[in-house]
């Protein structure tokens, strides 16, 4: 049963290429971060890349496929962190082995492939598997009976092993709507030795029994229905595969242990934290639950990190920062209190790079990452907990057992204790957090500080609509020709017109149009890009004309116009002209040129860890986000802006490739995470031997640099932790920004009298002449003060038991020349009071000063000074001796200050 000659990397590899030798092709591992799928926080299964194939809106080259996916699942339904840990099987990040049927093979084969791979590759004993088929508990789907009967036919398999589960277990669907199907999960009975509810008299060992033995180890699903409601179902016109095999679970019962944890793929990891620690084998064993929680998140840090999710504060960023943080504290936990994660992180890389080669390539920026992020936790996570703890302990004292989330929420923004290391704690002492309070003052904060809603929903409106589309028009299966590469005009004839939804056969001056032609040459909105303007005229009499104002792929194959009837009308038939616009798509080609010239430009000046984390291609300016851990000096911006032109300059061709996604990453091509990449890719380079850019993209751009004109950067700014932005503008923008400044530059000269040139050095002058000027008149203001304040001091306003008081108004006097004369008033009586006062800007300010022989005798200037303030509708306070405060009504300030008086005698 064991197979110790094969390593985790065999595994794999014996997986993807059994599939590949029956015809399927493999497709690499997506990003864990969703291509264009605004709906998921990570990739957390493997028909996520195909789910668009699955929904009818996408088209593949290919109907089979095989791969090992990179997943998370860390939020929603498929949250497995807080088992983490704590048991030998659940980790944050996994793979998923899988091989896809689209419209090709079903159950037969699928079924059939998976025992010959189970029982004759792997030799894995048959008498051991079972097989779970669907039987409908409501009696509304048929039974799944095919299933069952290639399941009885297979060669060795035990007919007796067949069992039937209902909805929960055996029939999948994507959401509450759309592709779903009944499914197949294949179990493996590990032996009665893997019991683990054995001292539990109710507890039966069987499938599904919810113990350790029957390990559930391969799903296969058939997609075969399309719900249309929570009753209605109707069969799909193709059948489709998609299967899911947990990788770990798999190779550690190939390997012959216990828990996932002993396997090669884990093993090293818990090696590197023993040593770092210096336990024995005995206080490893002891300390488990550390081991597996730095195992874990170190290997789900490095992943992350890899395909661009840095450390942060909300979305996938905020997951990113909980584990590191998760995994310092757990280290803590077993005396690592020095960053130590990135330690782990190198034999993660050691492990996996030879399958997963973005981590070697991107090894530096992980080490930084995480110990950036380790750093920054230890300074606040001992006053954190100590808060916490202080929190908790209260709630005991009233009986209560669970933490307001308002009160987590705080806990992480003032010491940055995500919610899952409070929640840890908190069950550490037999107590709960409110996570629906937390998540709500989260969403708020976010609102609050513009961040706006939480992710949002893809909206499949109108699919059925554009997909007829496709059937009941002359454009054939492979729908839209699309060129946005070449003329920017193109002839055809109107193939269909949609309004609100619904098939018109004509449209109105007026209205919104989507236009359906059989090309097009406008550039449809992705990788930053944005959509092509432009006009749609008819040839035909009487003559129309849409205005062009967006572009939308709504279902693959069809490509819409949408726009705005400026004159007459608009009929599905007429021969038309489409015309991009030729200057707006000039700018934006240029800034896009730019775009990949300043990425390059910024890995030479700041070093290779700089990636592209989202990026706006626009006619007017270009936004390029970049992952940097701090702000950009001076001499760093001019750097990269001169060295952007200076490739301008030097007019490089660019050179336009099509290869496969596999080739061209591997030769080093840079790609941008989260976009969504076919198999053969686009790839634009620029310089001899693609030596200043290498790039994926589908953008346009021009043909030479030289045509770019110019480049000039707006500004650079924080867009988040370790996340930078610069805006910059290009060709006739630039030229008008180069413009207006010197214009102003001319106008500023103008009024300064003296040359452009010379500017900088006659405002330098100007104003340390307007300096010179201020001192001099808070000089003469002092003086003035003092002379006015002088005659206050030869008679007090008034003695109460023997005290001076003095109250006096100094118009015009700021607050340090008020605390001067308070100065003067205690140098020159040694016991006293003072309460100064005077208005700026229609606003009174106050100064109180008390003796400290007087402090002694209950009297203090901060409440005295406060008094005051309160009466003209403000507010203030400071020490005993020495006080400031302002009001808002400046009109109460002689009353206020008659008040002083009566208060010293209450005191007193």
């Amino acid at each position: 049963m064991t197979h110790p000659r094969l390593s985790g990397a065999q595994i794999r590899q014996t997986f993807i290429d059994f599939f590949i030798n029956k015809g399927h092709t493999f497709v690499p591992s997506a990003s864990l971060v969703p291509g264009n799928d605004p709906t998921l926080l990570f990739t957390n299964a493997g028909m996520v890349q195909f789910k668009d194939i699955f929904l009818g809106t996408d088209k593949r080259a290919y109907t089979r496929a095989t791969n090992s996916q990179k997943c998370m699942r860390v939020s929603g339904k498929h949250n497995d962190l807080e088992e983490v840990g704590f048991d030998d099987s659940h980790h944050t990040f996994f793979e998923m082995l899988g091989n896809w049927s689209f419209g090709d093979y079903y159950k037969k084969e699928a079924i059939t492939w998976a025992w010959e791979l189970l029982t004759e590759v792997w030799g894995l004993p048959k008498g051991r598997f079972w097989a779970t088929c669907f039987e409908d508990e409501k009696g509304e789907i048929p039974r799944d009976d095919e299933a069952s009967k290639f399941w009885q036919g297979q060669p060795g398999f035990d007919p007796d092993h067949v069992l039937f589960f209902g909805r929960k277990d055996n029939f999948w669907e994507m959401a509450e709507t759309g592709p779903c199907g009944p499914c197949s999960e294949i179990h493996f009975d590990r032996g009665a030795e893997f019991c683990n509810k054995k001292d539990d008299p109710k507890h039966q060992c069987r499938v599904n029994g919810n113990c350790q033995r029957f390990l559930e180890l391969w799903n296969l699903v058939f997609i075969q229905y399309n719900r249309l409601d929570g009753k209605h179902l109707e069969p799909l016109p193709a059948t489709h595969v998609d299967t899911g095999m947990g990788f770990d679970r798999l190779t550690s019962l190939l390997q012959g242990t216990t828990s996932n944890y002993q396997t090669d793929q884990f093993a090293p990891l818990l090696d590197t934290t023993q040593k770092l620690t210096g336990h024995s084998d005995a206080e490893k064993e002891a300390n488990f639950t550390p081991y597996r929680v730095i195992a874990d998140h170190a290997r789900a840090a490095a992943f992350l990190i890899a395909d661009g999710v840095m450390p942060g504060n909300t979305g996938r960023n905020y997951i990113c920062r909980m584990i590191i943080r998760r995994a310092s504290r757990f280290g803590g936990k077993i005396g690592l209190h020095e960053p130590f994660l990135a330690k782990v992180c190198e034999t993660v890389i050691q492990t996996y790079h030879e399958s997963y080669p973005e981590l070697e390539t991107n090894k530096k920026v992980i080490f930084e990452t995480i110990n950036r992020e380790e750093e920054r936790f230890q300074r606040t996570i001992d006053a954190g907990t100590i808060h916490l703890e202080h929190l908790l302990s209260e709630l005991k004292s009233r009986g209560e057992l669970t933490l307001d989330g308002s009160q987590a929420f705080d806990l992480y923004a003032t010491y940055g204790l995500p919610l899952e290391i409070t929640r840890d704690i908190a069950r550490e002492n037999t107590m709960e957090v409110s996570e629906a309070g937390f998540h709500k003052a989260m969403e708020q904060h976010r609102i609050a500080s513009g961040a706006g809603q939480a992710l949002g929903k893809i909206t499949t409106e109108d699919i059925d609509l554009f997909q007829n589309l496709l059937k009941k028009t002359t454009l054939g299966p492979q729908g839209v020709k699309y060129d946005p590469y070449g003329s920017l005009k193109v002839e055809g004839r109107v193939l269909a017109l949609v309004q609100e939804g619904e098939r018109v056969e004509q449209a109105h001056p007026g209205t919104t149009v989507a236009v359906l032609l059989p090309e097009t040459c406008f550039y449809v909105e992705a990788g930053g890009q944005v959509s092509d303007t432009g006009t749609i005229v008819s040839t035909d009499d009487p003559a129309w004309e849409i205005r062009v104002d967006d572009m939308r792929e709504p279902v693959s194959g069809i490509i819409v116009h949408i726009g705005e009837v400026i004159r007459g009308t608009p009929k599905v038939g007429d021969r038309v002209i489409a015309q991009v616009d030729t200057q707006r798509r000039r700018d934006i080609m240029r800034n896009h040129t730019a775009t990949h010239l300043l990425h390059a430009q910024l890995r030479t000046v700041l070093g290779k860890h700089v990636r592209q984390a989202g990026s706006l291609v626009a006619p007017g300016r270009l936004r390029f986000d970049f992952i940097h851990p701090e702000a950009l000096t001076p001499g760093e911006l001019e750097a990269i802006e001169a060295g952007v032109n200076e490739k301008i300059l030097q007019n490089h061709p660019l050179h336009v490739e099509h290869k496969s996604h596999q080739e061209a990453v591997s030769q080093g091509a840079m790609a941008l995470f989260g976009e969504k990449y076919e198999e053969t890719v686009r790839t634009i380079s620029i310089g001899e031997d693609d030596t200043i850019s290498y790039e994926l993209c589908g953008g346009t751009h021009l043909n030479q640099t030289g045509d770019i004109g110019i480049f000039l950067i707006l500004s650079e700014s924080s867009v988040g932790s370790d996340l930078r932005r610069i805006e910059a503008v290009t060709g006739r923008e630039a030229y008008n920004v180069i413009r207006d400044r010197f214009n102003a530059l001319q106008e500023t000269a103008s009024v300064l009298n003296t040359s452009p040139e010379k500017v900088p050095q006659q405002v330098k002058t100007s104003l340390e002449e307007i300096a010179a000027s201020r001192r001099q008149v808070e000089a003469l203001r002092v003086e003035l003060a003092a002379a006015e304040f002088e005659r206050y001091l030869e008679t007090p306003s008034e003695v109460i038991s023997d005290i001076p008081v003095i109250t006096a108004i100094l118009p015009h006097a700021n607050a340090d020349t008020l605390r001067q004369m308070a100065d003067r008033f205690r140098q020159r009586y040694p016991t006293g009071v003072v309460v100064l006062a005077s208005v700026i800007e229609d606003r009174p300010i106050l100064i109180s000063a008390i003796t400290q022989d007087l402090v002694t005798r209950g009297l203090h200037a901060g409440e005295l000074v406060k008094h005051v303030a309160q009466q003209l509708g403000g507010g203030g306070g400071g020490r005993a001796t020495l006080a400031q405060a302002g009001g808002n009504d400046a009109s109460k300030l002689k009353p206020a200050l008659a008040s002083v008086f009566t208060w010293i005698h209450e005191k007193l």
